[in-house]
């Protein structure tokens, strides 16, 4: 499987995964200059950013390990640009990984609520 193919397969898990938990999802992708967040939803009158990493094997680390500094100052300034564009008031804000590793075709979920 490709790493592009990768990536489309675990977010589909991932947005299936937090449907299964009453999340709505709100956006998909949402693309802007400092990057994409991946997907972006609401639960409980929050708003929740969520970054999904997918991996085959833990060979190069966990799939969370990936969401860099770098990574988590994009993540903050797209969803600026996300807030600035969503008129609707939220009790509160958050972002969330859900690191998925994809084994002998078994997949393992881990959510991380609030993880920056």
């Amino acid at each position: 499987m490709m790493n592009r193919q990768l990536g489309k397969a675990g977010e589909d898990l991932a947005v299936k995964y937090l449907q299964g938990k009453h999340y709505r999802i709100l956006e998909r992708n949402f693309r802007t200059a400092y990057g994409e967040i991946d997907i972006i939803c609401e639960v409980s009158g929050g708003l929740v950013f969520v970054e999904v990493k997918t991996r085959r094997s833990q060979k190069f680390g966990l799939p969370q390990e990936a969401v860099t500094p770098t990574k988590i100052r994009h993540l903050k300034r797209a969803a600026y640009l996300f807030l600035d564009s969503y008129s609707k008031a939220f009790k509160f804000i958050r972002f969330d990984v859900v690191a998925i590793t994809i084994l002998s075709g078994q997949n393992h979920i881990e959510h991380i609520e609030s993880a920056f």
